[in-house]
């Protein structure tokens, strides 16, 4: 008997130990709040929320990502730019996409729909703008990207060494666009909900017309069962974009706040 109950318990202790390495970090209902900030200026508010959603007969987590410019920058140059996604929750493949841009008098609006299983090599996407595109398999959305990472990079129990380079690969303004994020460590951030400890990413950003070196582009996560992106920094020629976290809801998990 003694045999049997030892092994019931750790069997028990196995089991929740594989949950809690692969828990979800996200849950339909999680919605966050941003300032947009050009130095001291507040320019503007974004949102990231996810939902639950039924599409093509599959039930699916639907995440829209908001832009807006407000007050004086408004003005100047209004910016409506809005991101959909929607994903099987599972492996968080995309099923489609959508990209709905409204910046000065640029407008851009497209759909994507995803076909990953019609072929074993390679993924399929119908662009309404560009039409069908066959590509590499494991292929995200933007904002699918997002979630894949925090779930299986972040809340997966990936060891990562600071300079380490983690790619997903992405299809973004019809293109196929790899997105490489190189970890920096380990910093703690005030934000408007308090001191957050966090984890520093830095997306591989390209030399140019934007952006002086590879980075230029810092992200910071919270180190917790969350990991929510708290804090983007671009730092531009002209100056540096800060968007924070102000607010935040339907979390998996208390938010990690240091008093």
């Amino acid at each position: 008997m003694r045999i049997k109950t030892s092994y019931i318990i750790l069997h028990i202790a196995f089991v929740l130990l594989i949950a809690r390495s692969y828990a979800q970090p996200y849950q339909a209902g999680e919605k966050l709040k941003y300032y947009i900030h050009y130095g001291l200026v507040n320019g503007g508010t974004a949102s990231l929320q996810i939902i639950e959603d039924t599409i093509f007969g599959k039930e699916v987590l639907y995440a829209v990502m908001e832009g807006r410019t407000t007050g004086i920058a408004d003005v100047l140059y209004k910016i409506r730019d809005y991101y959909h996604s929607y994903f099987d929750p599972e492996t968080n493949l995309p099923l489609k996409a959508i990209r709905d841009i409204k910046e000065g008098r640029y407008t851009r609006y497209n759909e994507l729909l995803f076909d990953h299983y019609s072929r074993e090599d390679s993924a399929i996407i119908q662009s309404k703008l560009t039409g069908e595109h066959v590509t590499t398999k494991e292929i995200y959305d933007i904002l699918s990207c997002f979630y894949l990472f925090r779930e299986e990079y972040l809340a997966g129990d990936v060891e990562m060494e600071e300079e380490q380079i983690t790619t997903i690969l992405t299809w973004f303004t019809d293109e196929f666009y790899p997105i490489r994020l190189r970890f920096k460590g380990y910093e703690t951030i005030k934000t408007k909900v308090g001191k957050i400890n966090c984890l520093k990413f830095n997306p591989v950003t390209e030399v140019g017309r934007v952006f002086k070196t590879e980075d230029d582009m810092s992200i910071w996560f919270s180190n917790d069962e969350n990991f929510l992106p708290v804090k983007i920094r671009f730092d531009i020629f002209v100056g540096s974009i800060t968007i924070d976290m102000t607010d935040y809801e339907g979390l998996v998990a208390p938010l990690n706040i240091i008093k």
